[in-house]
């Protein structure tokens, strides 16, 4: 597992590179929008705290990823001039796909339950090093930042919620988190259509979904499972967990565009969702802004 200074380096790796995002006030409590990143989501600093630790980039980096982690590793391989082939699910957006290729990155469509087993074999034809999208430590370490600023600017904020999916993220934000002020609730935000994290919790050991199973939620970025790493982070600092419907994932999009002016993935926007059913000073995630197009218009229109 992480710890503290792990994401304290993470801090000062990135900070070149990445937007110190601010809080937002949002009905009761805050939001801290990270689709104001460079690429539209929080998985730029993970990515970028990752391949700058790499010895040997030389023969360039591979990620497997639905769409997100896929723009971030492609923007920090341009950033540190090496090749990037990224492995996308045949289910990505459309938008996700054009947008990582357009970073410069080599990308590979395969089956949704076959990226791995890609990514993995052309690590192995390129003698490449591999990005995981949230299973390896300087990944959490850099979305862990994210929690040491969260505290920078609301010293007495009693609970952040953070999207779940992997558990990259509320990994790394749940070490920052817990490490400085252990009673901050760090509270788990979820698709009720996606929901084995919560269900992990509650039986208290790793419960597997069926990938298709996952897949039907509209929150595309949140259908991934945690690794034995993030979990084991999930077990220690997580007090909660909350899971929403596909229509509060889908007002929480639209809320966002007309309150805030921001826009927000459905991915993006299940931590806003989930932060109505708790109140308080609490701060949610907007992890992710990479939304279809006409999925929005259409969300707006209504």
């Amino acid at each position: 597992m992480i710890a503290l200074p792990d994401v304290r380096s993470a801090a000062t790796v990135i900070a070149p590179h990445v937007v110190r995002t601010p809080l937002l006030p949002f009905g009761s409590g805050w939001i801290k929008p990270e689709n104001l990143q460079p690429v539209g989501a929080f998985k730029l600093r993970g990515a970028l705290n990752a391949l700058a630790r790499l010895e040997n980039r030389a023969n360039g980096v591979v990620a497997y990823s639905s769409g997100n982690h896929a723009q971030a590793v492609a923007f920090a391989a341009r950033l540190h001039g090496v090749p990037a082939a990224i492995v996308m699910p045949d289910n990505t957006p459309a938008v996700k796909v054009e947008a990582t290729k357009a970073l410069g990155a080599e990308v590979f469509i395969v089956g949704i339950t076959e990226r791995v087993e890609r990514a993995r074999a052309l690590v192995a034809e390129r003698g490449a090093a591999l990005i995981p999208p949230f299973d390896h430590p300087d990944v959490i370490a850099g979305q862990g930042t994210i929690g040491l600023e969260v505290l920078d600017d609301l010293p007495d904020v009693e609970a952040v919620v953070v999207p779940m999916s992997g558990g990259g993220l509320i990994s790394g934000v749940g070490t920052a988190i817990k490490s400085l002020r252990p009673d901050v609730r760090v509270i788990g935000a979820e698709p009720e259509l996606a929901a084995d994290i919560a269900e992990s919790l509650k039986t208290g050991e790793l419960v597997r979904w069926d990938p298709l199973k996952r897949a039907q939620t509209v929150a595309d970025a949140l259908r991934d499972e945690p690794s034995a790493l993030t979990w084991a982070h999930i077990s220690a600092y997580v007090d909660d967990v909350i899971t929403v419907s596909e229509a509060e994932i889908l007002a929480a999009v639209a809320d966002l565009a007309r309150r805030a002016r921001l826009v927000a993935e459905p991915s993006g926007a299940v931590a806003v969702a989930a932060m109505r059913k708790i109140g308080g000073r609490g701060v949610a995630i907007v992890s992710g802004g990479n939304v279809d197009p006409g999925l929005l218009a259409s969300l707006l229109a209504t």
